[in-house]
């Protein structure tokens, strides 16, 4: 697109009410929100055991500020690997049972680095329909035969993996997909990984730190193979920023090496590993943060299930409620706001035609007021006046 078809294309997604706008923040992340000037409970954040502006994450930061300086200074391999990195990698990969880990600045660049690192000319890489982008991209760069199958079907990809003739093989999955909160037969894929001589790539952005007691998905399903790749966000229930991929030795030295996103991206603040190290006890000392989210997605799952919306059921804080139509889709969320409740509008390509939403996240943040507001706002078609979202603040439950 040429600079002067911008603005024609900028108008082209406002007519199809896909034209995004960023809310500005102006109070810390937590249950109660400030967006551009408006108080608001927030349902859109992926905070979901409520730690990121937990003091004891908030203290340990600042002390690895004051230890470590804030910026790293360098890639990783250059100067930019503190004791602090090594430290939390070391903790990450006992928590999730793997022999090493290593830290990277996104789940994305993990990703896109990991893939690239297995993966080129001559192999294969399936994918599940209902990826997220990152495994998409990283699949597409890798420059090796992409194939997707539909979503959890194991006999398609099955079939898939039969057909290849490519020597390296590797599977790439979430293990809960974020838009409709729905989790992959782990076991079952790697009973397929095995038989096919494939890696299994899992992304667990949002299974850490909540299934597995808080240890993660393929924890929870007792997975324990050096072809199993695991990757996991820091920025969603641990609270932090950033992301790890967890398996053997050899894999974790291969990808040190080999990696480009690891070999030439500015190391993260040793700070931020920090402040890793810290929720990392959190999540396994505090487990009523668990029980607490997990009560809300009973409740809220409960009420949704019997609205005017299509609402596929989810034992995870990512609770969809299907609209279909984007003009609909985004006027109800307006309407949410109005009343002070924030519930973000998703819609194509994020998701498929006809199939735009409300993604309503649930927090440990949350106490049952909050959640009893949302579900009497919904309830109403959120046709409530403005004027309601007076309560909403400090102190309001």
């Amino acid at each position: 697109m040429g600079p002067d078809e911008l603005a024609n294309g900028l108008a082209e997604l406002s007519v199809q009410h896909r034209r995004r706008k960023r809310m500005v923040m102006q109070v810390a992340q937590g249950a109660l929100a400030e967006c551009e000037g408006q108080p608001c409970l927030n349902f859109a954040a992926n905070d979901y055991l409520g730690l990121a502006g937990h003091p004891v994450l908030v203290d340990a930061c600042i002390a690895g500020a004051r230890r470590w300086g804030v910026g790293s200074g360098a890639s990783a391999l250059v100067s930019g690997y503190y004791d602090a990195h090594c430290q939390a990698e070391r903790e990450l990969a006992a928590f999730v049972g793997r022999d090493a880990a290593l830290l990277f600045t996104s789940g994305y660049a993990a990703n896109q680095s990991v893939l690239g690192s297995l993966l080129g000319r001559g192999d294969a890489v399936f994918g599940d329909r209902l990826n997220h982008a990152s495994l998409n991209d990283g699949c597409l760069l890798s420059r090796a035969t992409f194939r997707r199958f539909r979503h959890n079907d194991l006999d398609h990809l099955a079939s898939l993996l039969e057909a290849t003739p490519a020597r390296t093989r590797l599977i790439a999955v979430d293990a809960v997909y974020s838009m409709d909160g729905d989790e992959a037969p782990l076991a079952d894929l790697l009973g397929l990984a095995r038989r096919y001589d494939a890696w299994l790539y899992v992304d667990d952005a949002h299974g850490f730190g909540l299934l597995g007691e808080g240890h993660g998905s393929a924890c929870a399903s007792g997975l324990a193979d050096d072809r199993l790749i695991y990757m996991a966000t820091l920025g969603k229930a641990a609270g932090v920023s950033g992301a790890f991929v967890a398996g053997g030795g050899e894999l974790i030295e291969w990808l040190v090496n080999t990696a480009r996103d690891y070999i030439y991206t500015t190391a993260a603040p040793p700070m931020l590993a920090e402040a890793v190290r810290a929720s990392l006890r959190l999540i396994a000392g505090e487990s009523w943060r668990r029980d607490r989210v997990f009560a809300h997605v009973r409740r809220l799952g409960a009420a949704l299930a019997v609205g005017e919306f299509e609402h596929p059921p989810s034992r995870m804080p990512i609770q969809p409620l299907i609209i279909g139509n984007s003009e609909q889709t985004s006027s109800l969320s307006e309407r949410l706001r109005a009343q002070g409740i924030w519930v973000p509008a998703i819609r194509p390509p994020t998701v498929a035609e006809g199939r735009a939403r409300l993604r309503i996240s649930l927090s440990a943040a949350h106490d049952d007021d909050m959640v009893s507001r949302l579900i009497a706002a919904l309830g109403d078609g959120g046709h409530g006046t403005a004027g309601d979202r007076d309560d909403v603040g400090p102190g309001s439950g």
